[in-house]
């Protein structure tokens, strides 16, 4: 198992196939889907999840690979007891592939516990290793806990689009000097967002 960072709390890793019944929590939630772009339906089964994860992993950039034309996503997963909490992923985005996209999406029940800012700002700071200049995040407008962790981050708010995945989105940008340093851990202190009814 391939670790690509690790942060006080939480190890960014590579996803296992016996990872299939944590990422159902995360992609079968409709809570969560409802917000991905690319438009995703829930992942139905543990069945469907694992033959999403066998083409991750397949898709998955390697080391030395160009971050220009990156394709990641890992598990995020707590240290202590190795519980997958979500996911992150790092893509360049249609139409041109030229923007690379940051996105994190965690399972209901690990919400309210900085778990997406901490993953996120320490994937964000590794790929600004590897040499990307900025990273952006595409939010689905309402998704407003998606906003709220990009402002987390120290990310820009750019505008809105219909540029990438064929969906009007907001847009935040983040480059290596906007990153916001981490909050103090405050867990279960946050607010949590209810997603509004579609």
């Amino acid at each position: 198992m391939t670790h690509l960072v690790t942060t006080e709390r939480l190890v960014v890793r590579d996803w296992e196939l016996s990872d299939a019944a944590a990422a159902l929590t995360v992609f079968g939630d409709e809570r969560v889907s409802r917000w991905l772009a690319p438009a995703a339906d829930a992942v139905p089964d543990e069945q469907a999840m694992a033959a999403r994860l066998e083409q991750w992993r397949a898709e998955q950039v390697r080391e030395g690979d160009d971050v220009e034309q990156f394709v990641g996503r890992w598990a995020l997963a707590r240290s202590e007891d190795g519980v997958v909490v979500g996911a992150l992923v790092l893509r360049t985005m249609p139409p041109h592939g030229e923007d690379l996209e940051i996105a994190w999406q965690l399972a209901p029940e690990h919400w309210g516990h900085s778990y997406a800012s901490e993953g996120a700002r320490a994937l964000a700071a590794w790929a600004f290793r590897q040499g990307a200049s900025e990273v952006f995040a595409v939010i689905r407008p309402g998704n407003e806990r998606g906003e709220w962790i990009a402002r987390r981050l120290g990310m820009e708010w750019v505008g809105e689009t219909d540029k990438y995945y064929d969906l009007h989105l907001r847009v935040y940008r983040l480059r290596p000097s906007d990153i916001a340093p981490p909050d103090p851990v405050t867990t279960g202190s946050l607010p949590v967002i209810t997603p509004r009814p579609a």
